[in-house]
């Protein structure tokens, strides 16, 4: 269909979806997600710049700013369209791709310090520690630097599932905790984080230990990672068992 032709009519559909209509056909579609820390992410989906650049308008119009966006660094295309329209970087996250064999990673025989122990959690104690380090992260590198959120409830508070979290307990604290998105071919690790004054004690390693051994015995055999490109720590971390970089994204902003 030739855009230069047709009038593109723009929708919104919804409180967070937006349509283009050509000839009575959806030709594109754009959503707004707003996540729990209350950032709105923007997304559109259209083959055709004209329709990508009258969604975009229309959803720049329509709601407030900041706004928010996260591209694969490899797709110029799609970076050009955003920043055509006024967004600029913010932030780069690398994405890591690791073995989970023991033998490969070196993970074999790294355990947690004698008095702590790796659990499965319990919903209660994983918010208590989620909001914890989510304080501790703001006060330092702060928590929008950290990689993408979960799903929230309506009410915006965080939507913990305890099936894809691992903790660290210390005298029957929660003391860290490691994220994961049980995707089917290669699941991916969102986020590991340790206690303020517990960490450089083998609490992360052992996390990342126990979901890469679990990861492998379920016969799968690479895992992947979001890491943001500021945080050295996490980024020796994977490193160190032979994670390798495999692309990057940029998280743009409209202000």
């Amino acid at each position: 269909m030739d855009m230069n032709k047709h009038v593109i009519v723009v929708t919104r559909v919804s409180e967070r979806h937006w349509h283009a209509l050509g000839d009575d056909q959806v030709i594109g579609r754009g959503e707004g997600n707003r996540r729990p820390d209350g950032r709105m992410f923007l997304s559109v989906d259209a083959w055709d710049g004209a329709v990508f650049a009258q969604l975009a308008a229309a959803m720049l119009t329509d709601l407030p700013r900041p706004l928010y966006t996260v591209v694969d660094e490899a797709d110029l295309d799609l970076l050009i369209s955003w920043e055509r329209i006024g967004f600029g970087p913010r932030r780069r996250e690398w994405e890591y791709v690791m073995p989970t064999d023991p033998r490969l990673t070196g993970l074999g025989a790294a355990l947690p310090p004698p008095e702590v122990t790796i659990a499965v959690p319990d919903e209660g104690p994983l918010r208590e520690l989620d909001r914890v380090i989510r304080d501790e992260v703001e006060a330092t590198l702060g928590w929008q630097n950290m990689p993408a959120e979960v799903l929230a409830r309506p009410d915006g508070t965080p939507l913990l599932d305890p099936a894809r979290y691992t903790v660290a307990v210390q005298a029957g604290q929660y003391v860290g905790l490691v994220r994961v998105a049980p995707l089917p071919r290669q699941p991916r690790i969102g986020l590991i984080a340790v206690r303020d004054g517990l960490r450089r004690r083998g609490i992360a390693q052992a996390l990342l230990a126990e979901v890469l051994g679990a990861t492998h015995r379920r016969g799968i055999e690479m895992a992947s990672a979001d890491v943001n490109q500021a945080n050295g720590a996490a980024i020796a971390l994977f490193e160190s068992v032979g994670a390798r970089r495999a692309g990057s994204n940029l998280e743009l902003v409209l202000r």
